[in-house]
């Protein structure tokens, strides 16, 4: 069955390991036989595999597109579903997925999956950038805090030196605000 692509102007993409990119028109073209295509849109460079998941996703793009190192990303990609396995137990099942589909050579489909688990990597380290984010905040705030208590400390020691008891004590300590 016959692949029907249609690419906008400008367009990237690689077929059958050859990066093209298209020219000013819009065009359409049937993909007659079994090649790897990916669209700009799908391919990972090396400089945006910042994460273990995105290196995951290369090392899969790179077995789509780059047939003649096959071993080598085979190697590469089982050292990182490792790492990520024991740093995400949760995962394993989607690994194991991504997995089967690479020994079954439906590496397009690996890349999809993969995709997923990038997303879940990003809510991760989301939530724990605002977790820390609040865990400063809030460490900051109860610093700031004690740093205020001790001065009203100091300030009412000091001022029940100079005024009588009754004004030296009369209420808490204002809390001064941001301004």
């Amino acid at each position: 069955m016959a692949l029907k692509i249609i690419l906008k102007p400008h367009e990237k993409f690689i077929i059958g390991g050859a990066a093209i990119t298209n020219g000013d028109a819009k065009i359409a073209f049937m993909v007659e036989n079994d090649v790897p295509i990916l669209r700009a849109k799908d391919i990972l460079t090396p400089a945006a595999a910042d994460t273990p998941c995105k290196r995951i996703y290369l090392a899969i793009q790179l077995m789509y597109v780059d047939e003649k190192n096959l071993p080598e990303h085979h190697k590469i990609f089982r050292e990182l579903v490792k790492d990520v396995a024991e740093a995400a137990p949760s995962r394993r099942p989607m690994l194991k997925e991504i997995s089967e589909n690479i020994l079954n050579a439906r590496y397009y489909q690996a890349l999809k999956l993969t995709k997923t688990l990038i997303d879940y990597e990003r809510e991760v380290t989301e939530r724990a950038r605002i977790t820390t984010r609040s865990i400063q905040n809030s460490t900051e705030f109860h610093r700031v805090r004690q740093g205020n208590r001790s001065r009203c400390a100091d300030t009412s020691r000091a001022a029940s030196f100079r005024l009588p008891r009754k004004l030296a004590s009369s209420g808490p300590c204002p809390v001064p605000t941001a301004t």
